[in-house]
Parts: structure tokens; C-alpha cells; sequence
């Protein structure tokens, strides 16, 4: 059974920075597209940050120049790093993967930044 399981949420300070991490298991084939989402309180999930298996990356206007999103395809392992971060930008952090056809996602971890 193929499954995403994220890491590195936290507790940060306004400005700070943070590392997530999702690792597939279950699967040996790297995905074909591997993203970052997030949701907070009553609001709709959004995408962050994608990208594909040869390195191509997508960002939404709100992360640009501050996040950068990274895979490991021997590891099956995509990353966010997150920096200058800012209260706006607390919510649950969801990862997904594509394998193709089926979409997979992660549990969440949560990411909370203080004023």
C-alpha cells in the first residue's frame, strides 16, 4: 500500500524557517508529479509548491521567492524548505504524489508561525 507520511512541522517565529519532508512508502516507482498543499481553519486547501519528476517546479504567487520545493528520486522523498516565514502562512501542510493514474496524499503536518 503506497503511503505518504510528512515531516517537519512545527512551532517558528515570524521570519523563521522550516523543513518538510514527505516520504513515500510502499511503492518503489518515483512519482510522476509530488506537491505541497496546505489548508487552514475554514479555508480551502491550496496548492504551494509542485514538482515533477525531471525537476520542474510550480509555486504559488504567496511562497515565491520564499519556499523551495525539492525531491529526491532515489529516495522517493520531496521537500519544502520554507523561509521568511510568516503568520499568514500557518496552516496544515499536505503532501501529494501522483503516481499515475491515482493521486496520493499524505496525512498532514501542522505548521504554525507566531507574530
Amino acid at each position: 500500500q503506497v503511503q505518504l507520511v510528512e515531516s517537519g512541522g512545527g512551532l517558528v517565529q515570524a521570519g523563521g524557517s522550516l523543513r518538510l519532508s514527505c516520504a513515500a512508502a510502499g511503492t518503489r516507482s518515483s512519482f510522476n508529479v509530488m506537491g505541497w498543499y496546505r489548508q487552514a481553519p475554514g479555508q480551502q486547501r491550496e496548492m504551494v509548491a509542485t514538482i515533477t519528476s525531471s525537476g520542474m517546479t510550480t509555486y504559488a504567487d504567496s511562497v515565491k521567492g520564499r519556499f523551495t520545493i525539492s525531491r529526491d528520486n532515489v529516495k522517493n522523498t520531496v521537500y519544502l524548505q520554507m523561509d521568511s516565514l510568516k503568520p499568514e502562512d500557518t496552516a496544515n501542510y499536505y503532501c501529494k504524489g501522483l503516481l499515475w493514474p491515482r493521486d496520493y496524499w499524505g496525512q498532514g503536518t501542522q505548521v504554525t508561525v507566531s507574530s
